[in-house]
């Protein structure tokens, strides 16, 4: 679904008086001025996408508004560590919380919730939403973009109002990851209601530190102080310390750009790396350099065009692919990776094969394969054009400056992509059922990956088709064990045959920029998929 954050310490310096803080520096930069605090004012928040639900479980997207509303047992800090939240503590062996069966094939997690925390209505939190939660998201009748660790659980019980334990049919080491850390359901409200359909959808009930009080769809979002929020500063003032936040939906990078130099929007992630020495000499504006735990790939329909199905084709196009170029081409802040386990991780896998830039061998391939250059330039065989559509999300201009790239890469060994760019729901729908012949975008992790959900054959993102019996083989291993060299050693394995079957081209991974006014302290951005809005109730307008 929806991430160890690797340190920094080199300043990017632009022409002039602004800087590009690495995280780290951010951090402290940012979030270090606790004695400037002040409680009122709104912030304004620029989305590069347009919102489909605001339903965590169900949004095809980030839950970049979802996180400022709704609140989980335990969230991933700037570092991606995971810190309670709803509840007190973060179960492991060592604090009791973990309790692994004498056969090493189930496990107990006991959560101690929180004492004292309110739904934004003003109802009380208690172990009943935690165990409706997971009725609720394992229900086959709701329809949810993820549904990750709720097969996992056979029972939930709760002994106290304050107690949860869930009882696990496996040893599940992603437990932290899933289900309760994405955000709780209110009981009280939704019981007996179509998940499907219910105003919660638009209109969510959480306990974090704001509440939804009107949804524009294609406009914006509005976020009101939780009157009822349970977090307190070291002063024991409530918080949060906005009044107001307002995510304003704009798809366009452009248009992005250009209401971030008006002020219109104070805050907005993924900017343009074209933009970023520009906004930089901004006044008023600081870039952030976020190392974000993600990848950008160039996955095959494996149910599409049967010449992607040829693993020789498709080494042919990561030979034609200069990832170099890629990087140079959005202003060398992407990294080339060959494998899609980003360097971070321990069990990153260097030895994975590997198809550096070689048009001759990519040519070779593609001549052994039996298709030959037309009179326009476009191989084909028995008729059949290496003519393919590429798929990116239109108005995010990064992508689409990597697109141009590939595309240009691939006509100089005689194949044709023709851009086949889409948005919002199409966007979402496309990517999720393989409406594409070539898709190219980026994944973003938690803080412990799930890689299954990607590359295992009922993963919920795989919507290219791709199978293995042998990666699933592999990945049910490390996913079912809290042993860390089991894990990583089952993890290598799996990389190595992810790029021998090549369904999908590691390309970069990316920072995200994000550019921020000067004026909002208190703010440090996460590197995880829990967005940079986990933790909002801190930050405040100087």
């Amino acid at each position: 679904m929806r991430r160890q954050l690797k340190k920094g310490s080199q300043h990017i310096h632009s022409t002039g008086q602004k800087i590009t803080f690495t995280l780290l520096s951010a951090a402290i930069l940012l979030g270090g001025m606790s004695q400037a605090q002040q409680r009122g004012g709104t912030l304004t928040v620029g989305l590069g996408y347009d919102i489909d639900t605001l339903n965590v479980y169900s949004t095809g997207y980030l839950g970049d508004v979802q996180a400022a509303v709704v609140e989980g047992l335990l969230a991933p800090d700037s570092r991606a560590r995971y810190v309670p939240v709803l509840a007190t503590r973060v179960p492991t062996v060592a604090n009791g919380g973990i309790k692994i069966a004498p056969d090493n094939k189930s496990m107990v997690v006991t959560y101690k919730l929180r004492p004292g925390v309110k739904w934004s209505d003003g109802q009380p939190f208690t172990s009943a939403d935690v165990k409706f939660t997971w009725d609720a998201v394992k229900d086959p009748k709701f329809i949810a973009e993820s549904k990750d660790g709720s097969d996992d659980i056979s029972s939930i019980d709760t002994p106290d109002p304050l107690t949860v334990v869930v009882n696990y049919k496996r040893v599940a080491p992603d437990f932290a990851s899933t289900l309760f850390t994405f955000g709780i359901f209110p009981k009280h409200t939704l019981e007996g209601k179509d998940l499907n359909t219910d105003n919660y959808n638009v209109m969510p009930l959480g306990t974090g530190p704001f509440k939804v009080t009107e949804f524009k769809r294609g406009q914006y979002v509005i976020l009101d102080r939780n009157p009822y929020y349970w977090r307190k500063d070291k002063a024991g003032v409530q918080l949060p310390y906005l009044d107001k936040m307002i995510f304003k939906i704009i798809p366009d990078s452009n248009t992005m750009v250009t209401q971030l130099r008006s002020g219109e929007v104070q805050l907005a992630y993924g900017v343009p790396y074209s933009q970023v020495p520009n906004l930089a000499n901004q006044p008023g504006l600081n870039i952030v350099k976020n190392s974000v735990l993600s990848w950008q790939h160039l996955d095959f329909n494996l149910k599409g065009p049967a010449a992607l199905q040829d693993v020789n084709v498709r080494k042919a196009f990561a030979y034609a692919i200069n990832k170099s170029t890629i990087s140079k081409a959005l202003g060398g802040y992407p990294t080339p990776i060959d494998t899609v386990v980003v360097p971070v991780f321990s069990y990153s896998n260097k030895l994975v094969p590997t198809y550096p830039y070689n048009l001759n061998k990519a040519k070779a391939l593609l001549d052994a394969a039996g298709y030959v250059p037309g009179p326009d330039g476009i191989r084909a065989k028995n008729g059949q054009k290496l003519s393919f559509r590429i798929m990116v999300q239109a108005g995010r201009s990064t992508d689409e400056d990597a697109e141009q790239v590939i595309i240009a890469s691939l006509k100089a060994i005689g194949v044709e992509l023709k851009p086949d760019n889409k948005s919002g729901v199409a966007f979402r729908d496309a990517r999720y059922k393989g409406g594409y012949d070539l898709f190219y975008s980026g994944w973003i992790t938690a803080a412990d990956p799930t890689y299954s959900v990607f590359f295992g054959t009922k993963g919920v993102n795989n919507g290219q088709g791709y199978s293995n019996p042998k990666v699933d083989a592999l990945l049910s291993t490390a996913e079912s064990t809290l042993d860390a060299s089991a894990r990583g050693n089952a993890l290598r394995q799996f990389q190595t045959l992810l790029m021998t079957d090549l369904p999908t081209i590691p390309i970069t991974t990316n920072p995200s920029m994000i550019a921020v006014t000067d004026k909002l302290g208190g703010f440090v951005p996460n590197p995880t998929n829990m967005t940079n809005f986990v933790n909002t109730s801190g930050w405040y307008l100087k």
